[in-house]
């Protein structure tokens, strides 16, 4: 099994239930190893917007990497995404930043995610879950890249349990 980083956003609605009715159906495809705080972060790309609340989940799954944004994609519909502007308003939006060390270079998918080390929203939650994690493509820690960055952050949740759930799942297997 693969381990990979999704990011997930919302910023319309209940921004809050969308996430987490998209992190049960991610159940589906794998396992849920551990989910970041969730943060409240401006718009990026297209800013006169809502803001949004983002998190990054560590994830293991047996699905390549294709198939787990195919089936990504079909979450987000079943969570209620609505086809919009490119980086406007969305119900929910998850992202494949990592997958394990892979470097995948596609028309339709870049792993690892293009954008992964100008975001705060994207950076400050996955050096949260993994604090050493280096740049597949680049060898650099990704910390790195967060020095040049303006953070601009608002905690907003905190999950509790899942990680719990699956410590508790590997100690019976």
């Amino acid at each position: 099994m693969a381990v990979c980083y999704l990011g997930m956003g919302s910023n319309v609605g209940d921004r809050l239930s969308y996430m987490l009715k998209a992190l049960e159906l991610l159940k589906s495809l794998g396992e849920v190893l551990r989910v970041s705080t969730i943060y409240e972060s401006k718009a990026w790309g297209v800013v006169n917007q809502k803001d949004f609340l983002n998190c990054v989940v560590k994830f293991k799954t047996e699905l390549e990497p294709v198939e787990l944004l195919r089936r990504v994609k079909e979450i987000e519909k079943l969570v209620g995404r609505k086809e919009r502007e490119r980086w406007g308003p969305r119900e929910i939006d998850i992202d494949i930043l990592l997958y394990e060390n892979y470097i995948l270079m596609l028309s339709f998918l870049v792993v690892p995610h293009p954008y992964l080390t100008l975001r705060d929203f994207v950076l400050v939650p996955l050096l949260e879950l993994e604090p050493q994690l280096e740049h597949p493509l680049y060898k650099k820690p990704l910390s790195e890249y967060l020095k040049s960055l303006d953070v601009s952050l608002k905690p907003f949740a905190c999950l509790v349990g899942i990680e719990q759930k699956a410590k508790d799942k590997e100690k019976n297997h």
